[in-house]
């Protein structure tokens, strides 16, 4: 990888974004003198809040500028009235700018070039290269042919120059209905590229705009509008996800069309990254808001940018997460505990340490009388040690040395502990408190239970105990809170949102498409009422925590008050969810008849520092585009980094690494494996082109390494191609839809659901082998979806 100049801000790292194709291609730009200068732009649609997702699209689009000492564009896309708003327009300036970009005077709107684009329209419309069309939409679908077939000329693709001006006149008038004429462009029929097959660039709809009122009845497509504004506004670099592939084709056709022989823009796709446990659709967001799972966008389980600030994460850690999932040319979903430990990696060094009971229950030291002050430290000294400076960051922001950094915590005769850190009937290694056993309060001492007592139901509701002193010997340690002087709090402990890692894709043993909002995870929030220690008084109002063995956490900015104070979980202390996941696996395995009674029980894992040049090979892989999880395993074991060397000698080593760790990683450690890197190579690429699915792939993988045969051969062998023919697949679809009319008349009447139904009755009919990309646009416009 070729890293570019030295960033000229002073205040932000080096190399934002690791270095990948796309700033090989500034690199080699720059140095050839094509472009003096990297301009980008950020363009998202102010039809919505701004997610996760965006903010990993954002940081490539400002971070590259600032690595090459160039400029990012803020833009709205706002040509589509139906769905925009003057607050989604301003919710993704203040999120931009919250991240911590800034765009200076660069910030546009589609919509201050109504006139301009239509001027250039009307351009094309001159030079013959654009015409009015007036067939109805499913006929002009229709004469575009298939995938294997050409298009056919629309009877109206010969009107004259003047009677196209006079109609787009009229148009622009608003003398016609809606669906009653278009503009389209005039390229090629019989390209295999259908998006160039007389695409529309203007379309009628009468709408208010939220900038532009109703000056305009005709507004442009995204294809037409994106790339005229890129050339106007002078950027050199235009990127853009995975799914515009295929409209470059419009784009570079348009540039070579209007501004041949001037400085252009050139269009670069990048994979689209998504996130495990939700969902950022902004229509199933909407669902999830307006059928009340969540309290709002803002919610701080919900992944739009609003709802992170909210929850407490800071845009460090988000543009910190952003910069470690690389870019690629594919799409990836990326583990969420990625996020998350980004989010406590951030927090580590910027929260102090507080104590917090979330669910109290009452403990009473019969052998002390007095309150007494105890001076703690806010910091623990791992955090001590590798401070740069010496000093550590006090609650009010400022630093300080870590004598000084203490604060006053009163100790008195009755305190606090959680209610989960007793057991009358404590399970085998259970190093808490017991009755007769004794346990270390932090900072205070040790504490023998010599009684409890219950409630008319019987429940525990308190303790007697009696406090041993600090040399006493204990196994175990708890916080605590002063009964007296501990300050009452409302603890909302949010969790991921959805119970499966795929909210999207899952389906029932039928293959109909499961509603994702049956998936919301019913644990996702949970309210407690406890107590936190006084200190947390003194503080500002966003200081973020970690409450020791509980989480980071900080008051919510909504719903907390001084006088009700109400804090919020950013992250648990370290991920948990995953030793929720096997077990719930293991509990439903235990449920089949034939599960054994006996479970091995698995040693955690224990996570052990890289060396120096562990280390190194880490940062090389990361910066490749490879997860850190991966990562990590190949900066450790030499012979799977090997393997994937030599596969990626005709790749990229993102596009392999899971493959070599996840798949061949035991047979290649063990000297049994039987794939060779460029057998991995092939099959990935079959991936890529459609030929086959991940999990077609897995199988032949296996298949590959029992025989040795080459996973290619097999494909071919065993027919496993899938059927990407769109004829064949309307013929099956139809069939379909043929065979379940009522199912049709359900799903029209609102069940969207069954749409996963007809999805694997096709499949079944197709012997598993439709190309599911292929077959979802088939589907999609044989239902009018």
């Amino acid at each position: 990888m070729r890293y570019p100049p030295v960033m000229t801000s002073p205040t932000l790292p080096r190399h934002l974004v690791s270095p990948n194709f796309i700033t090989d291609v500034m690199h080699d730009d720059l140095a050839s003198g094509k472009v003096k200068s990297i301009v980008t732009r950020f363009p998202p649609e102010p039809n919505g809040y701004m997610h996760l997702g965006h903010a990993f699209a954002c940081s490539l689009d400002f971070g590259m500028a600032v690595d090459f000492g160039g400029r990012c564009h803020l833009r709205m896309d706002d040509t589509n009235p139906e769905a925009e708003s003057m607050e989604f327009a301003e919710g993704l300036q203040r999120d931009v700018k919250w991240l911590g970009w800034d765009w200076n005077d660069k910030l546009f709107f589609a919509s201050d070039y109504f006139e301009t684009y239509y001027e250039y329209a009307r351009e094309l419309i001159r030079r013959g290269l654009a015409y009015v069309d007036s067939v109805p939409q499913e006929e002009m679908q229709r004469l575009r042919g298939t995938v294997d077939t050409p298009g056919t000329a629309s009877p109206y693709r010969e009107r004259s120059v003047e009677e196209n001006l006079g109609l787009f006149a009229r148009m622009r008038a608003g003398e016609f209905k809606e669906g009653e004429h278009v503009l389209r462009a005039k390229i090629d029929l019989s390209s295999p590229n259908m998006k160039l097959r007389d695409p529309v660039l203007y379309r009628i709809m009468y709408a208010e705009h939220y900038r532009a009122g109703n000056a305009w009845c005709i507004y442009p497509m995204y294809d037409f509008q994106h790339p005229l504004q890129d050339a106007l506004e002078g950027v050199t670099h235009s990127l853009c996800s995975l799914e515009y592939v295929d409209n470059r084709a419009i784009y570079d056709w348009l540039m070579e069309q209007l501004f041949a022989g001037k400085p252009r823009p050139h269009q670069y796709e990048f994979g689209r990254r998504s996130l495990e446990y939700t969902v950022v659709s902004k229509r199933k967001l909407r669902r999830l808001v307006e059928g009340g799972l969540v309290s709002g966008w803002d919610d701080p389980r919900m992944p739009t940018i609003a709802a992170q600030r909210r929850r407490g994460v800071t845009p460090d850690a988000i543009r910190t997460f952003a910069s470690q999932i690389g870019v690629s040319r594919t799409n990836r979903t990326v583990d969420i505990a990625l996020l998350e430990h980004a989010v406590r990696d951030d927090l580590n060094h910027r929260a102090p340490r507080v104590m917090a009971v979330a669910k109290p229950l009452k403990v009473v030291l019969s052998n002390v009388e007095e309150t007494t002050v105890l001076s703690v430290p806010f910091w623990p000294f791992d955090v001590v040690r590798d401070s740069p400076d010496g000093l550590v960051p006090t609650p009010s922001g400022e630093r300080a040395a870590p004598e000084s950094a203490v604060r006053d915590v009163p100790f008195g005769r009755e305190v606090y502990i959680e209610r989960d850190d007793f057991s009358l009937d404590p399970p085998k290694g259970f190093k808490r408190l017991t009755l007769g056993g004794t346990v270390r309060l932090r900072e205070a001492g040790v504490i023998r239970c010599d009684d409890v007592e219950r409630d008319e139901s019987g429940e525990v509701v308190a303790l007697r105990c009696t406090l041993l002193g600090k040399d006493a010997s204990a196994k175990g340690v708890i916080h605590w809170v002063s009964a007296e002087h501990g300050v009452p709090a409302e603890f909302r402990l949010y969790d991921r949102l959805f119970t499966v890692a795929h909210p999207e894709n899952e389906e029932d043993e039928e293959g109909e498409e499961i509603d994702f909002l049956t998936l919301v995870n019913p644990d996702s929030l949970v309210v407690t009422r406890g107590f936190v220690e006084p200190s947390v008084r003194w503080h500002p109002a966003d200081t973020r925590y970690q409450f020791e063995r509980q989480g980071y956490f900080w008051r919510d900015p909504v719903d907390s008050r001084e006088d009700a104070l109400v804090f919020d979980r950013i992250v648990t202390l370290k991920d948990t969810w995953s030793k929720e996941v096997e077990a719930r696996a293991a509990k439903a395995e235990a449920k089949k008849p034939d599960a054994k009674k006996a479970k091995e029980v698995k040693p955690a894992k224990v996570e052990v520092a890289l060396g120096a040049e562990q280390q190194a090979e880490f940062e090389r892989f990361v910066a490749g585009g490879v997860g850190e999880a991966e990562a990590r395993v190949l900066a450790r074991e030499p012979k799977l980094a090997a393997f994937l060397e030599l596969a990626a000698n005709v790749g990229e080593l993102d596009k392999f690494a899971s493959w070599v760790v996840n798949d061949l990683g035991s047979a290649i450690r063990e000297d049994t494996n039987r794939v060779t890197p460029e057998g991995l190579a092939g099959l990935v690429k079959l991936i890529e082109e459609g030929v086959i699915t991940a999990r077609i792939a897995k199988d032949v993988l296996a298949k590959a390494q029992e025989s040795g045969e080459d996973p290619g051969v097999i494909v071919e062998r065993e027919g496993l191609r899938q059927v990407s023919d769109e004829g064949e697949l309307v013929r099956l679809v139809r069939e379909v839809l043929a065979a379940n009319p009522d199912k049709v008349e359900a799903f029209r009447g609102g069940r969207l659901g069954l749409k996963g139904f007809f999805v694997g009755q096709v499949m079944k009919a197709s012997g598993g082998a439709a190309n599911p990309g292929v077959l979802d646009v088939v589907l999609t416009r044989e239902l009018g979806a």
